[in-house]
Parts: C-alpha cells; structure tokens; sequence
C-alpha cells in the first residue's frame, strides 16, 4: 500500500537532524517575543509544503517567493538570536580542552581572565556592598568583545581594587549608575550601558539591573556578579541563567569555574 514511500538511512538522519535544529532554536527564543515569529514561519512552511504537494502552481508559486524573501526576512528579525547562537557555538568550541591546546599551540597559550587576587578584591568589595545594600553590576568580560558597552560608559583603565569598587558603586558617586566592566585583569570602564533582556519568563521580583545582567550574558558570554540594592543578595548571571549565591566561597567558586 505503501510501496510508493522509499525512507532511506540518510532521510531519517535528515529529519532528526532537522528536530534537533528546530529544537535548539527554540530553546534559544522561547520566552521572547520572537517564539511567536518562529512559530509562523514553521507553520507558513508547512502549508507551503501541503501546497506543492497538490499541486495548486498558483498558490505555490506566490507563497515560494514570499519562502524566498523571508530567508532575507529571517536574518533580520533574528539577528540578536543568530548572533546568540553563534556565539555559544564559538564559545563552547573555543572551551573544549582539545580544542584550547590546538589553539593554544599555533596562538600561544590562553591567558586567564582573573587571577586569585583580582578575584579576591572583587569577592570581598561584593561582600562589604551586599552587608550594605549597595546596588552593583560587575561585567566580567571573557573572549566576546565588549567594546559597544565600554564605549557607553566611562573609561577607567585601572587596576582592580575592592576600595575602588565600593566607590564606584556608592549610591552618591557619579559613575554609580550603571555597569562596571572588567576585562583583561582591570576595571576597563564604568557606568556603562547593558542591553536589557526580553525574556517573559524571568521572575517579577528582578528589577532592571538583574535583567540587564541577564541581557549581556545572553549577546555575549560575560558573566555578570549583580548586588541587589533591596536586599543584599548577590546573584551570579552567565549564559542568560541567573543564581542567587548564598556566600561569598559560592560566589567565588561560580566565576572561577566560569572565568578562571
């Protein structure tokens, strides 16, 4: 009955894989606005693909250049996504151990991002500011570039000290308002600029500076250390997931783990 239907190895290998695709995909919108853009394109898709195969020519052809136009469409409405998800791709290439000594031999070797007294400073300003419900926001900048958001803030270039920190953040200091950025062992800027994310699915009880926390680490792979003003709590942002730390070791061992 079904004689006419000839399923080969590589066609079922060529559906899981393209499960899979759309699987990954989305993961990586869903709780934004654009889950309901992607949802129309694969249901556009499919009545597109039931249209050929009745072979209505008219409707096909209409409908086929609109499939056509919206690769270009595509592109656009998800450039954030694309970007993101390239991005963890590169990322999680660049952080397989195989794949570090290779580079590592033609390159040279990979530098840490922090070492034991940089993060010491930082853990103990976190501490003093999380005993006083100073609000923070400490980029931790890794292999993305983070020149767009540097460039939104005040240059420092300085070295890494738990005072400096604290005085940065002081709810009277000028440059209190916003992000701080470290990178390559110093404090490269601060009151700089964070993309919100637009994630629905984040709790109500986060205010703006833990969703811009959430946003950055989601455009690139920073990790965020975030000091919530209301109550203390410092919180731990990486790869758009957040976690509340319950000590300073917690939060020492999480961006050595990440970071280190």
């Amino acid at each position: 009955m079904f004689g006419f239907i000839k399923i080969e190895l590589i066609d079922i290998i060529d559906v899981v894989l393209v499960g899979i695709l759309i699987y990954q995909a989305y993961k990586l919108i869903r709780g934004t606005a654009a889950l309901n853009i992607f949802i129309g394109i694969i249901v556009s898709y499919f009545i597109w693909l039931v249209v050929k195969a009745l072979q209505m020519e008219l409707l096909s052809a209409i409908l086929g250049q609109v499939m056509g136009v919206g690769v270009l469409a595509l592109i656009i409405l998800f450039q954030p996504e694309i970007r993101r998800f390239l991005l963890r791709m590169g990322t999680r290439y660049m952080n397989s151990s195989r794949h570090i000594k290779f580079i590592s031999f033609f390159f040279g070797s990979r530098s840490k991002v922090l070492g034991s007294d940089e993060l010491n400073e930082i853990t103990q300003a976190c501490r003093r500011m999380s005993e006083s419900n100073t609000g923070a926001l400490i980029v931790l900048a890794k292999s993305s570039s983070l020149d767009f958001i540097i460039e939104s803030g005040d240059r420092l270039d300085a070295r890494i000290s738990r005072r400096l920190i604290e005085n940065i953040f002081f709810k009277n200091a000028p440059m209190h308002d916003g992000a701080m950025v470290i990178s390559s062992f110093r404090i490269a800027a601060a009151r700089c600029t964070l993309p919100t994310s637009e994630n629905f699915h984040i709790p109500a009880h986060f205010g703006m500076r833990h969703r811009a926390a959430i946003g950055i680490s989601e455009q690139s792979d920073a990790d965020v250390v975030v000091v919530s003003e209301e109550t203390g709590d410092i919180s731990f942002v990486s790869n758009g997931s957040i976690k509340k730390m319950n000590s300073i070791t917690e939060l020492r061992l999480a961006i050595e783990k990440s970071t280190v």
